[in-house]
């Protein structure tokens, strides 16, 4: 396919991004430009690129050497690692000046004059220099609660694309949010972590409850205690509904005792109780790190309806590994525990048979008081991601799975880390 010498930069997003033998870096993310306070044509200055490991580089416009429709190709198979950082007048035009409002000067489109209009997207192009500028801005009114046509205007005849335009309040989102659609929870956490304070605090704020939430659980213990601080009390009960309990559970457990019992007060018993349940436990022992929502089952259980119960896809690939059969009450904490069923057993039994003639008893449990260096072993000697947790009685409180127990052997902000060893290309 033909390079192109003129692009949107919404278009670029997610475009693989090649080096000179065909080799993937990864996709890009934004697109960062230069500006000003004072007026000046915006230069593009490079592009924002995630790896393959999620880590979020920068990469020169000039070690660029063609953009075409499906993918962004590179003059060099050699780029830094470094993760990326906005410098002082840095812009990211799909993090910032999407959504921006600015004004219309252009005499051939007089409908736009005095009209706050919304920045959709910004026109790129190579020069005779190689550089890349700014030279065409998509902008759509907003009138009647109804979107009018896209327009697109020369640069010139736009006023308030500036650092200042930028830093006007509540600037909207739609455009990054759309950008976001397609990534999984742990990818619009790094994203958020790069993004300017205020734009960051807009995007948290449009998100729907149970969206953040996901996002929220993946950020790391600092971010999560800044961020929900940020939402004041009601919207912060709200999210913690929407969040797994044992994710609440240790992040009230890392907040001031008083703030936690307030919004524990506040939130729904049915939501609020499974977490109080799992805030008796200290957090490095198996009843601190247990899910108290694995699937359970009664007895009478067909193998059709076990099979349709694990393709949930809510559930993570690790919950679904085993389907724990319990007596009446099912729910947490349940009645005698009977034992497991594998997904693998499940697979290869008819679909009428029941799941209490397949059962594994023999395979050992954990209980809540055991330490993570005992679960650690439990999890490596029977070859699992996934253990049952039981009381002395023999009553189901949950179970612990692979990706809570890796979540207490990584370091603390290992999702934030620049450690190589946790992050390399």
């Amino acid at each position: 396919m033909a390079a192109v010498n003129r692009v949107y930069a919404a278009q670029l997003a997610g475009l693989v991004v090649l080096g000179p033998d065909g080799e993937s870096h990864g996709r890009v993310r934004d697109v960062v430009i230069s500006m000003s306070i004072v007026r000046q044509q915006p230069r593009v200055l490079g592009l924002v690129i995630e790896l393959l490991t999620r880590r979020r580089i920068f990469v020169p416009i000039l070690r660029v050497t063609a953009i075409e429709p499906n993918a962004v190709t590179l003059n060099t198979g050699t780029v830094s690692l470094r993760r990326f950082a906005q410098r002082p007048g840095e812009v990211l035009v799909l993090g910032q000046v999407l959504d921006t409002r600015v004004r219309v000067d252009d005499p051939e489109l007089p409908e736009l004059v005095g009209v706050d209009v919304t920045v959709v997207d910004l026109g790129i192009e190579t020069t005779r220099t190689r550089d890349w500028v700014v030279t065409r801005v998509a902008v759509r009114s907003h009138r009647r609660l109804r979107r009018t046509t896209v327009h697109v205007v020369d640069w010139r005849h736009v006023a308030g694309l500036t650092p200042s335009g930028l830093a006007m309040p509540d600037q909207g989102v739609a455009q990054l949010l759309h950008q976001f659609d397609d990534q999984r929870p742990i990818e619009v956490a790094d994203a958020l972590r790069d993004l300017p304070a205020k734009r960051r605090g807009e995007v948290v704020k449009a998100l729907d409850d149970e969206r953040l939430a996901d996002i929220l659980q993946e950020l790391s213990e600092d971010e999560q205690i800044e961020l929900l601080l940020s939402l004041g009390i009601e919207r912060g009960v709200d999210v913690l509904e929407a969040m797994d309990p044992d994710d609440a559970a240790d992040l009230l457990g890392v907040l001031n005792p008083t703030l936690a019992e307030t919004l524990l007060t506040r939130m729904d018993p049915e939501d609020s109780d499974p977490v109080r349940r799992l805030l008796t436990h200290s957090p490095d022992t198996a009843g601190g790190l247990m899910t108290p929502n694995p699937v359970t089952m009664a007895p009478d259980t067909t193998v059709a309806e076990a099979l349709a119960r694990v393709r949930d896809p809510e559930l993570t690939p690790a919950l679904s590994s085993l389907v724990f059969v319990v007596r009446s009450p099912t729910a947490t904490p349940t009645g005698r525990y009977l034992g497991c069923v594998h997904l693998q057993r499940l697979l290869r039994e008819p679909p009428a048979s029941l799941v209490s003639g397949i059962l594994d008893d023999d395979l050992p449990t954990l209980t809540p008081e055991q330490s993570l260096t005992s679960v650690t072993r439990y999890f490596a000697a029977y070859n699992l991601v996934c253990g049952p947790v039981l009381d002395d009685e023999g009553h189901l409180l949950g179970a612990v799975t692979v990706d809570d127990l890796l979540d207490h052997l990584l370091p603390p902000d290992w999702r934030a880390s620049d450690d190589p060893e946790l992050d390399t290309a």
